[in-house]
């Protein structure tokens, strides 16, 4: 709301009204600065306050939505300002490969409204709005015409089409939107049901599960074509992260390993396109990759974790350690004493990054020898600024375990993929 405060009505009701009209913002303003100061405290409570108080990160999530929303709904009831003429709104332009239903707004007429002289277009001004298609449930009637012959009595009729589920009512697009529902947007089959309902349609949670059991099936062999395809690939990345598993009769969860495998190429110019297999374990035993990549050989990119020295002894695996790993102990010592033996490690290895991103997407024999340029150029080290470097790699404790004997163990794999520009950080580590 805007007043000006010079040229204040002197009616009476009008005062009224723009006193009621103040009154109404105080109140949007209080209750929006009341919700921001609860979520600070919720936000303090979540930074300091003890672990079962913690503040799910969802949760406030949900509570800066309502802020936003509020504050939206407070600017829409008030008075529109005046925008200046070359005001553009500042959003990204909407996507090219999206459907574009063009209207006309045209003025109606063919001569000037003013002297009545005739019109001639000399331009146009074109906006955009983001429209929604509601989704549509429809029937598929599938008829299949039956002939008789009146000379022998042969009755004809076309075979029916195969269904994705036998007996089922579900085409392959449906079932392709329940299993997106449940498993990219979270959405339980409850739920979806519900949906289903509005349209219509009942449909009960069972029928759904039945779906996705059928689907799941099907999309089975797939999955073994996809494991198939990945593990024969001569570079992958593994890795794990704890997933919460049900635990029936205990009413409570269990934690659950779920491994991922990626193949990614495009550093390096590779021809294999980007894939990744997730395989779900109960738990993180070292039996869990040894078994996963019992079909695969060659370099597997991997964190400190100890049971991925197992798949070494086989003699057909080398392992690379990760460098995002080894950098976070440095990191850490350094913003906790500001050693400057930490820093000029960090510094080191920020160069090792700006070249991999200079080089990345060119061919093997490009980015060797791009790096090999960075090595005669030099860092200008010395071997004893690399021992200390190594002597504070060591200092971490259980911690930097990834930086002292991973890289011991596969040092001499890491100084191929990486150079010689490498052992200025890493050949101290060896002794």
């Amino acid at each position: 709301m805007q007043l000006d405060l010079d040229n204040l009505p002197s009616d009476t009701v009008l005062l009224h009204l723009l006193v009621r009209d103040m009154a109404s913002v105080v109140e949007q303003r209080d209750g929006e600065i009341e919700r921001l100061q609860l979520i600070i405290k919720q936000l303090q409570r979540a930074r300091f306050g003890r672990r079962s108080e913690r503040l799910d990160a969802d949760q406030l999530a949900l509570g800066l939505e309502d802020v936003e929303t509020d504050k939206a709904c407070a600017e829409a009831a008030q008075e529109p300002a005046v925008e200046p003429k070359d005001w553009k709104p500042r959003r990204k332009r909407l996507p090219n490969h999206l459907p574009r239903e063009e209207i006309v707004v045209d003025v109606g007429t063919e001569t000037c409204t003013c002297c009545g002289g005739a019109l001639h277009p000399i331009g146009e001004s074109v906006s955009e709005m983001l429209d929604w298609v509601p989704a549509q449930l429809r029937v598929i009637r599938i008829c299949r015409p039956k002939y008789g012959c009146r000379t022998c009595g042969t009755v004809l009729q076309a075979l029916a089409p195969e269904r994705p589920i036998a007996g089922g009512l579900a085409t392959p697009a449906l079932l392709a939107q329940v299993l997106v529902n449940k498993y990219c947007d979270h959405t339980p089959l409850y739920r979806q049901s519900q949906i289903f309902a509005r349209h219509g349609v009942e449909l009960d949670r069972s029928t759904l599960a039945g779906w996705v059991g059928g689907a799941c099936w099907w999309l089975d062999a797939l999955r073994e074509r996809l494991c198939a395809n990945v593990f024969a690939s001569d570079h992958l990345f593994a890795d794990d992260t704890p997933v919460p598993v049900l635990d029936p009769g205990r009413g409570r969860t269990k934690t659950g390993r779920l491994w991922v495998y990626a193949r990614d190429q495009r550093p390096w110019g590779g021809s294999a396109p980007p894939a990744a297999v997730y395989v779900f374990a109960p738990d993180r035993k070292a039996e869990r990759p040894a078994s996963h990549l019992e079909q695969f050989s060659g370099v597997l990119h991997v964190d400190g974790y100890a049971g991925f020295e197992r798949l070494q002894e086989r003699g057909n695996v080398v392992l690379a350690a990760c460098w995002a790993h080894t950098r976070r102990y440095f990191y850490e010592f350094f913003e906790a004493n500001g050693s400057p033996v930490a820093a000029e490690a960090l510094r080191r290895i920020g160069e090792l990054y700006a070249i991999e991103e200079r080089i990345r997407g060119q061919s093997p024999a490009h980015r060797m020898a791009e790096r090999r340029t960075a090595v005669m150029t030099g860092l200008g080290t010395n071997r004893k600024n690399s021992q200390n470097i190594a002597t504070v790699a060591k200092g971490q404790g259980g911690g930097g375990r990834p930086a002292v004997s991973v890289w011991r163990l596969h040092m001499p794999q890491i100084l191929t993929a990486f150079a010689a520009r490498v052992s200025l950080i890493a050949c101290c580590m060896l002794e």
